[in-house]
This record gives C-alpha cells, sequence and structure tokens, in this order.
C-alpha cells in the first residue's frame, strides 16, 4: 500500500506527510491506528481531512455514499466506542469502517461476545520525544538520528581522539580506538539503530513498559484467547523487571549521598571518644622531667602524645573501618588516610573527594554497562513488540465490540443477496428505551415482504425517521461484520448506503435542479443499493413533488440490485403519479394516553395508508394551552 493509492492523495501531500513522519510506513500505521490527530497536526491537513483518509485505509468509504450516511456511521462507532477502556482502541475504533470481506470479523466479534476479558493500561507503542546527550560519530550520515541526539561525520584530518572532548560517544565503522574509552561504543557500520543509540531503545521500553507488561501474562485458551498465542512474550518478564531494578547505580548514588556526612558526623565522634578516654589518664612529671621540658619544649609534646596516640588511634581506626564497611557494599577500597593523624583529627577533604570521584566514576560505569546491556537484550524483540502491542489494540477492539454488542443485546445478522428484515429492532441512539420493531423489504423479507420499493407513511412523532435511521444502522453495522440491535435480522449485501435527510424546504430553481440530477444519479446506476429517504416531496410543491419521486421510484425498481424505502406524507399523490399501485407502509397513532403522549405502534402495518394525525396533535395543543390560544386550537380542532 502507497499513500499516493488513496483517494485524493497527490505527491504532493504524499511527499508533505511522508517528510513529517519520516517514512511512508509510518504515516500508513497512523491512519490504521487511527491516529488522525496526530496526522492533522501536518500544516494544511483539516481533521476532516485526516479522518477521510483514515476510513479510506480502513475500509469502502464510497459504501457510504451521502453525507447522512457518514453522520449515522460516525455516531455508531463513537457510541460503540464509549465501551473501550483504552484510549488507544478508542481512536481505533473511530475509523472502523465497512469492508468488502466481513467473514474474519464476524468470527472474532461472535467469539469476542462470549469472552469476559478485559484488558487495562493498554496504549498503541510510542516514541519517546525529546534528546540525548550521546554524540553519534559517522561517516555515512544516519538521518534518523538527528532529532534524537548530535550525529557528526569526522573530516578527513580528524581522528577519534579529537572526540574525547565527549563523555558519550558512539564511534560507527572504521578508524576507531583500539581500546574503548570509559562512556564509549565503538560499532560496525551495519549495527541497528537501537544499538546506536542505546539510551532511545531503553527510553522506548521505559516508556511502553504498562503495555509491553500485558503481553507477558495474557491468558490462554480456546476461542477468543486463541488469537493471543501470537503475541504472547513470557521472555519479555525478566527484562521488563530487570528495567525497573537500577539497585547497583541506586546503592552507588546512596552511598555517594551519605559519604560526606557520615565523615563529618565520625570526625566529631573522634574528638567525643578521645575526650571520653582521657577523662582519667594522668600524667606524672618528675623534677628533671619538669627541667628538661623547659631545656626541650618537643620532648614533653612526645610525651604528652605517646600518652594520647593509642586513644586517637583507636578512634580513627574505628571511624574509618565504618566509612570502609560502607564503600565496600559497592567495592570500592578505602584509603586509611581519610582522618589526619594530628590532634585535633580533621577530614582530608583531598582523599573524601578522590572516594567521590571514583563513586561518580563508578556510577556512569554502571549506569552505561546496564545501559548497553540491556540495549543488546531488548533490541531484537522491539519490532516484535511493536507489532504485537498494535495487534493487542486490535483485538481489544473486538473486546470492546463484544461488550457492546452484549449491552445493547445484539446478534449476528444473517448476510443475504437483496433486501433487509429485522425482527425487534431496536434504535439505539435515542433518549429512553426504543420500542422494538419489525420490518422487512426485499428478498430476504418475509413473502408479503418482498417488493424492492416501497412508501412508509404515518402520523408525526410517530417514529417513521427512527426507524429509517434503524435500518440504516443495521446495514451499516452488518457490512462492517459486526452485530445488528435486533433479535434477529437479515440484511443483503449490497455496494452502498444512500440515506437521504429529510429537506429543509423549497429549493431555488438551481438547487432544485442540482439535487435532482443526484437523485437521478443515486436511483439510475446499476449497483447493489440501499436508498432510505426521508421527505423527498419537501424540495418543491405537493404535486411536483409527487411527480418527480414517482419518476425516482420507477428509475429505482428497474434495477434488481436496488432496495429504496421513502418516508412520505403523499402517498396518495405519489401513487396516483406512478398510475399503479405501490407498497405502502404505515405507522398509526391510535390516540393520546393519559400524559397527552402519542399512543404508536411503531412496527409499520403493511399496505396501510397511516394518517399523518395532525388532528392529535392538534388535540393535544387544545389541553396544554391556556386562553386564546387555546381559543385558536379549539377552532381548528372542530374543522377536522
Amino acid at each position: 500500500m502507497v499513500l499516493k493509492a488513496l483517494p485524493g492523495v497527490g505527491a504532493g501531500l504524499a511527499r508533505k506527510l511522508t517528510d513529517h513522519f519520516g517514512t511512508e510506513d509510518k504515516v500508513l500505521q497512523l491512519l490504521a491506528d487511527g491516529q488522525t490527530e496526530i496526522i492533522a497536526e501536518v500544516e494544511g491537513v483539516s481533521l476532516k481531512r485526516a479522518d477521510s483518509l483514515a476510513r479510506s485505509l480502513n475500509g469502502i468509504e464510497d459504501f457510504l455514499a451521502t453525507p447522512e450516511s457518514v453522520r449515522l456511521h460516525k455516531e455508531l462507532v463513537t457510541s460503540i466506542s464509549s465501551h473501550a477502556v483504552n484510549s488507544s482502541t478508542r481512536s481505533r475504533l473511530r475509523n472502523l469502517m465497512p469492508v468488502k470481506e466481513i467473514s474474519s470479523r464476524r468470527e472474532l466479534v461472535s467469539q469476542a461476545m462470549v469472552c469476559d476479558y478485559v484488558i487495562e493500561g493498554l496504549r498503541i507503542p510510542s516514541e519517546v520525544e525529546g534528546s540525548y546527550d550521546r554524540v553519534v560519530v559517522s561517516k555515512n550520515p544516519i538521518a534518523e538520528l538527528k532529532r534524537f541526539c548530535r550525529v557528526l561525520s569526522p573530516s578527513e584530518q580528524e581522528t577519534w581522539k579529537d572526540y574525547k572532548v565527549f563523555k558519550s560517544v558512539t564511534w560507527v565503522g572504521q578508524d576507531g580506538p583500539a581500546q574503548t574509552p570509559e562512556g564509549w561504543l565503538v560499532l560496525p557500520e551495519d549495527s541497528s539503530i537501537d544499538m546506536i543509540l542505546p539510551e532511545k531503545c531503553v527510553g522506548w521500553f521505559e516508556h511502553n513498559k504498562e503495555s509491553l507488561e500485558l503481553l507477558t501474562n495474557l491468558p490462554r485458551g480456546d476461542g477468543f484467547f486463541s488469537h493471543f498465542d501470537e503475541i504472547r512474550m513470557p521472555v519479555l518478564r525478566d527484562l521488563l523487571d530487570e528495567l525497573s531494578n537500577e539497585d547497583d547505580a541506586e546503592a552507588i548514588a546512596d552511598i555517594r549521598d551519605k559519604l560526606w556526612p557520615m565523615a563529618k558526623q565520625l570526625e566529631k565522634r573522634i574528638h567525643e571518644e578521645v575526650d571520653n578516654a582521657m577523662q582519667n589518664v594522668k600524667l606524672d612529671l618528675s623534677g628533671s622531667d619538669m627541667l628538661e621540658a623547659l631545656a626541650d619544649a618537643a620532648s614533653l609534646q612526645r610525651k604528652l602524645a605517646k600518652q594520647t596516640s593509642d586513644a586517637i588511634q583507636e578512634a580513627i581506626e574505628n571511624a574509618t573501618n565504618e566509612i570502609s564497611s560502607l564503600l565496600s557494599k559497592v567495592g570500592v577500597r578505602c584509603p586509611r588516610t581519610i582522618f589526619k593523624a594530628e590532634w585535633p583529627t580533621k577530614v582530608d577533604r583531598s582523599t573524601l573527594d578522590g572516594i567521590d570521584s571514583q563513586l561518580e566514576d563508578l556510577w556512569k560505569t554502571t549506569q552505561s554497562e546496564r545501559l548497553v546491556s540491556l540495549a543488546r537484550r531488548l533490541a531484537p524483540l522491539k519490532s516484535r513488540c511493536e507489532k504485537s502491542l498494535r495487534k493487542l489494540v486490535e483485538l481489544d477492539q473486538w473486546l470492546t465490540i463484544g461488550r457492546w454488542a452484549k449491552q445493547v443485546d445484539a446478534t449476528m445478522p444473517e448476510m443475504c443477496d437483496h433486501g433487509i428484515e429485522i425482527k425487534d429492532g431496536r434504535h439505539l441512539l435515542i433518549d429512553g428505551v426504543a420500542d422494538p420493531v419489525d420490518y422487512g423489504l426485499g428478498l430476504c423479507a418475509g413473502k408479503d415482504d418482498r417488493q424492492s420499493i416501497a412508501l412508509l407513511t404515518g402520523a408525526n412523532s410517530g417514529g417513521k425517521t427512527t426507524m429509517l435511521e434503524l435500518l440504516a444502522h443495521c446495514t451499516i453495522l452488518a457490512h462492517m461484520g459486526l452485530p445488528v440491535p435486533a433479535k434477529s435480522a437479515k440484511v443483503g449485501r449490497i455496494e452502498s448506503l444512500h440515506v437521504l435527510a429529510k429537506a429543509g424546504g423549497t429549493q431555488s430553481a438551481g438547487a432544485l435542479e442540482q439535487t435532482l440530477l443526484q437523485l437521478a444519479q443515486v436511483v439510475s446506476n446499476t449497483d447493489s443499493k440501499l436508498i432510505l429517504a426521508d421527505e423527498l416531496e419537501a424540495i418543491t410543491e405537493p404535486g411536483a413533488g409527487a411527480r418527480i419521486i414517482a419518476g425516482m421510484l420507477e428509475a429505482a425498481e428497474a434495477h434488481n440490485g436496488t432496495c429504496m424505502l421513502l418516508v412520505t406524507h403523499l402517498a396518495p399523490a405519489i401513487i396516483e403519479a406512478a398510475g399503479r399501485e405501490l407498497r405502502t407502509d404505515g405507522i398509526e397513532a391510535r390516540g393520546l394516553d393519559e400524559n397527552l403522549e402519542l399512543i404508536v405502534d411503531r412496527t409499520p402495518r403493511r399496505n396501510h395508508l397511516a394518517r399523518s394525525t395532525p388532528e392529535l396533535i392538534v388535540r393535544r395543543l387544545v389541553e396544554r394551552s391556556q386562553g386564546d390560544a387555546k381559543d385558536v386550537f379549539k377552532s381548528i380542532l372542530g374543522r377536522f
């Protein structure tokens, strides 16, 4: 599949999208995932255009042949997607379209409908945005890394030594150092991007860790669970645990944080221990000792030092051992000169700074070794992980549809060659509880309902438009391979669905001409189709409207693959203009209940011309109005 194969995508748009996202495959993947809001970030591409591209890629966009068909489809998938637990699944569902081959979908959804498994914490894998400190040096430019780190090309005069000013370097290709400097990677030219920039590889796994963990413990079993077999990755479990385990580096950092405070605290303790040890020590001096001290002050210093040296030495030894014990946890040797021997004892700052530098180098080495080790083991799995997560989002889509189907009590329809028949069908998108409806049209219907053309008449607010939308819902869902909101249903395979909304009023000559031209194209083409039209007569005055509709019905009936249901208030005039009988069904209102609401049997009566019952509406207005308005409606009611 190439971008330019999508309707409305020329070379310019294809190049703009490819340049923005890096590769054509990336653009197609975003469209397949339903991430159209990301596509719409490209200058000049609206969200509407992005949605259209996604629909074209994901199904038969031409199936939804009118704006009203598109609207009903959008409302349906929005309703279904509200049952999704994960936002990535909602995005994918938004562009679920009718497709030519539905058998595999029907099998998946049928299995999902009897599966209670819920996936949480799932999202489509994504890259980590941002840059890394590593510098990549390569004689051959690596364009795809430039947005993540500095990529440099050495000149003929430069050697690897010219790049020692950088701490983290990946040298790609020949002429690298024989012995790898600290913080460097030296790799051959055919190395993968994930090894050249290991931070990016490990960062991807850290960023998508919650979703990746789902791949390690997917359930086993038959039916829907069998689809998890190809994406289950238990081998990933230990690596993800290791990804979270930074104990070695954290231990080094912890010791480094403790080193100076501990040394200063031990310095103070040495003083306290020596003071305590010297509390009961006495120095006896003879007369000759005093005379010697007068002659040589140093001799007194030596006697004092000898008397106190043991206590000082012991306190310093104990303190040094404590620091040595702390450093031994990470394999760093403690110098015995960390405390100065002279009194008063102090920490040797240069020695402690040296230890601190060792810990910093060790921390960097540990992090670098961990990073490279993880990248080496994770990189070969990354592509499979990406595919598995996207497959899991797709499977979650079917699980979501299964939950929706169970909640609305939907059933998988029988696909047939022509027509539509529903038993106990329910419109899902109206307020309140919808009354169930039975209806059939075309060859798959009952023996008395196999006409391909029918007129639907009846009471205002009786449910004619609602039933029209219900038939459209069932047709759209069936052609997406999904269950329909009915106890049972048969749906004929068609190439396009034409839902024509109620016209907004009498049109101007130019607008009327354009409308009639479009209608003629719809009813005259030989494609298999279902036409659901709501009060087409409103495009012009009633007399002319009836004659126009009669001609349109005659043209539609001439094609074996066409079924058409027309909601109208002009049935007698249309039949007269047609010059023959047409199947006419009616939704009849029998009166008003105690709340002055219409009492209506929502299932149309076959071969019955139902009244629009405006008198019932007027009667309700009489009951609900007051004053002069009430008198006006009483007067009108008396005229029926």
